[in-house]
């Protein structure tokens, strides 16, 4: 079996053609060529032809090739759905903000979290994505769009703590100087709230920004959107947040998808402050996403302000987020499951 090249480290790539008695500036050569983004060993025209052939008889280059893809009228932002070496989609998004250029990115293919309000875990959980997969997004976006990209959110398709190790592993290899050097503090990753490995985060002493996919106030709420909160509640999920903000000195964002009738009222914002009251954080608000298959409509724009005001009545600093893409297929896994049941996209331009 063929070995996941762009998945290895530097100092891994150099151990692992120690045998082959190459000069030591290769595998550096080797290794930028991959956080390039190259599709082929052939692409690697520096390196010796013979080279190049016993390269592509160990290893593959994974890659994200562009299946379809949408670009919002509206904003220019893009949506896209990626192609993997196994026939697998997942999607991405490209976002313009005046920081620079930011993209969402998959972690999962699908997810099996089961969040009711999420289009994603309606298609199931297929596999995690390799480290390479998950740089091949970024390059992917990069190379189409002809734009540096300068912050990533992992918060696509699934949960980047359900896919610890390979997450960890991308990580460093984006963030590293020889390659894309996309320094931790401009990553965020999101999480529905393992835990477990939320304290196993705590200890890695990353400098990026935790997302906390919280949603409600109370285990009454979120337990009937949010499986997850079966396993661990609210109460211990806000326990390991409060412990992980007052270790790394990270402010927590507390995500909040603001479902009319359900998460929406005073008395929701209310108890919120008073749960998060003198933790670390922020509070972004996200008008939820209107979802095929389920009954969930967003909050009017009276409410949410409403429940701004709350919180910041309370010292609770909350945001509300800057909607995006609304004329695409924005809320994720929508588009790979347009693509897998043969539906027509959303009336966007479509370019692929």
């Amino acid at each position: 079996m063929q070995e996941d090249i762009k998945s290895k480290t530097q100092e891994e790539l150099t151990e692992a053609l120690k045998d082959w008695s190459l000069p030591a500036f290769r595998s550096k050569q080797i290794f930028r060529w991959l956080q390039q983004g190259v599709c082929s060993f052939e692409e690697m025209t520096n390196l010796p032809k013979d080279l190049r052939a016993k390269l592509a008889e160990r290893f593959y280059i994974a890659t994200a090739e562009i299946a379809r893809k949408q670009v919002s009228r509206l904003d220019g932002t893009v949506k896209y759905l990626f192609r993997l070496h196994d026939g697998q989609h997942v999607e991405c998004v490209l976002m313009e903000y005046h920081h620079g250029m930011s993209v969402c990115i998959s972690t999962q293919v699908g997810c099996r979290m089961g969040c009711s309000f999420c289009a994603t875990g309606k298609s199931g959980y297929s596999r995690n994505l390799t480290a390479s997969e998950m740089l091949s997004e970024i390059q992917t976006a990069q190379h189409d769009s002809g734009r540096r990209i300068s912050n990533i959110v992992l918060m696509g398709m699934g949960e980047p703590l359900d896919n610890y190790e390979n997450v960890m592993r991308f990580l460093h290899l984006v963030s590293c100087e020889e390659g894309l050097h996309i320094g931790m503090r401009h990553i965020s990753l999101s999480t529905c709230g393992l835990v477990d490995q939320i304290e196993r985060l705590q200890k890695e002493n990353l400098q990026i920004t935790l997302s906390i996919s919280l949603h409600a106030p109370n285990d009454e709420i979120r337990s009937k959107t949010m499986p997850i909160n079966k396993k661990w509640n609210t109460e211990a999920l806000l326990k390991a947040c409060r412990s992980y903000a007052d270790a790394t000195g990270r402010r927590i964002s507390f995500e909040y998808a603001m479902i009319s009738g359900m998460n929406d009222s005073d008395t929701c914002a209310r108890e919120l402050a008073s749960r998060l009251e003198g933790m670390l954080c922020h509070v972004n608000l996200i008008p939820v996403n209107d979802v095929t298959g389920n009954h969930y409509r967003k909050s009017s724009p009276e409410r949410i302000g409403r429940f701004v005001s709350i919180l910041e009545s309370k010292g609770i600093t909350a945001t509300v987020r800057r909607t995006l893409g609304s004329d695409i297929d924005a809320s994720c896994g929508q588009l790979r499951r347009r693509e897998e049941e043969g539906e027509p996209t959303h009336a966007a331009i479509r370019e692929k």
